[in-house]
């Protein structure tokens, strides 16, 4: 039985990693200490997602470890020696980041080079998946020539008709700080692939979420989304008039992703993850959606400053994926994946795992 180590087990995508390769067969070491309960109190508590998987996956192993804590991840990994890594660990909030500086770099910079390194010395032939983000483009993006549509920005360039390829330059930007640390994870990821020759790649994700995401108002805009339509809250909308566009990838398919590259891992490569345009929406756009499955009037309040470092419009070019992963694809729409998330919520807030 092959042996596979999340980090950030309990958390969105790790979650989701952890059930969709316990489902293939894999044995699951699960990482994850619910920091993310620290960083945004207790509506980011992951601990009801950590014994979901305790209940869900049989032999799962879960250790209660900080990735900050370099011998500790050392001495897991000597003694583990998995098959695979997926390092989905973070401080996953810009806004956040400026209030926490160290606890942001120390996470996703320094955490990211513990687990590189205890990977080298302990199992270099296993591949490495890296979750990064978008926000490693900075503000570069709002660059681009944009034009104004009733419901939302869109480019006016053929160029980046497709969107974002992994070929947009991150230099010379604003990324915020929560940007730059995942900057420098994300660059070392790749070093490590060049240098060491480790089978590394990055995922620059856009919105990747889903049902069992703990949205929150930093983090999560989607799951925060539904949940503020849910509760009868006002969801705060930051600038843009609220036509700002994000592509949203359902976890599940990125965690269909994850395996298509620990199966015919490559060194050192960089994708950009999202749902493409066919699953890009705008606040305004998910407003209606929204509406649409929770039968309940979507309350908000506009707020003229944008968020520092945000995208205006941000979808990715999903064409390097699937040239080197033709039988990879999106196969959950966008309305479909709002709709379990209104689902999911609806349950959670019934039963208080929320």
């Amino acid at each position: 039985m092959k042996r596979l180590l999340v980090t950030g087990s309990s958390g969105l995508i790790g979650s989701e990693v952890c059930l969709y390769f316990a489902a293939i067969g894999w044995e699951i070491h699960g990482v994850d200490n619910n920091q993310r309960a620290v960083f945004f109190g207790s509506q980011g508590d992951t601990r009801w997602n950590q014994h979901r998987l305790q209940n869900s996956i049989k032999g799962f192993v879960h250790h209660e470890v900080d990735i900050r804590d370099r011998q500790g991840v050392l001495n897991l990994i000597e003694s583990l020696q998995p098959d695979a890594i997926v390092h989905t660990a973070a401080q996953p909030s810009h806004d956040r980041a400026a209030a926490i500086p160290f606890d942001d770099f120390d996470t996703n910079a320094v955490g990211t080079l513990n687990l590189l390194e205890a990977a080298r010395q302990f199992c270099p032939e296993s591949p490495f998946v890296h979750m990064s983000t978008n926000k490693v483009y900075g503000d570069r993006p709002n660059t681009i020539k944009l034009k104004e549509l009733d419901t939302r920005w869109d480019y006016d360039d053929p160029i980046y008709q497709n969107g974002i390829p992994e070929t947009f330059s991150i230099d010379q930007s604003k990324h915020s700080l929560f940007g730059a640390s995942k900057v420098a994870a994300d660059v070392m990821v790749q070093e490590y692939g060049r240098y060491f020759n480790i089978p590394t790649c990055c995922l620059r994700g856009g919105c990747l979420t889903g049902p069992n995401h703990s949205g929150v108002e930093l983090h999560g805009f989607l799951s925060y989304l539904v949940k503020s339509n849910l509760e009868g809250k006002e969801y705060k909308i930051f600038g843009y008039q609220g036509k700002q566009v994000r592509d949203n990838i359902h976890s599940l398919d990125v965690a269909r992703f994850i395996e298509a590259f620990i199966k015919n891992p490559r060194i050192a490569e960089v994708y950009n993850l999202g749902g493409g345009k066919q699953n890009s929406c705008s606040i305004l756009e998910a407003f209606t959606l929204t509406e649409k499955y929770s039968s309940k009037a979507m309350l908000s309040t506009y707020v003229s400053e944008n968020r520092i470092g945000d995208h205006i419009c941000y979808y990715s070019d999903l064409t390097k994926m699937r040239e080197h992963y033709p039988h990879w694809d999106i196969t959950i729409s966008l309305e479909e994946t709002i709709k379990q998330i209104v689902e999911s919520w609806q349950q959670r807030l019934n039963t208080g795992d929320n």
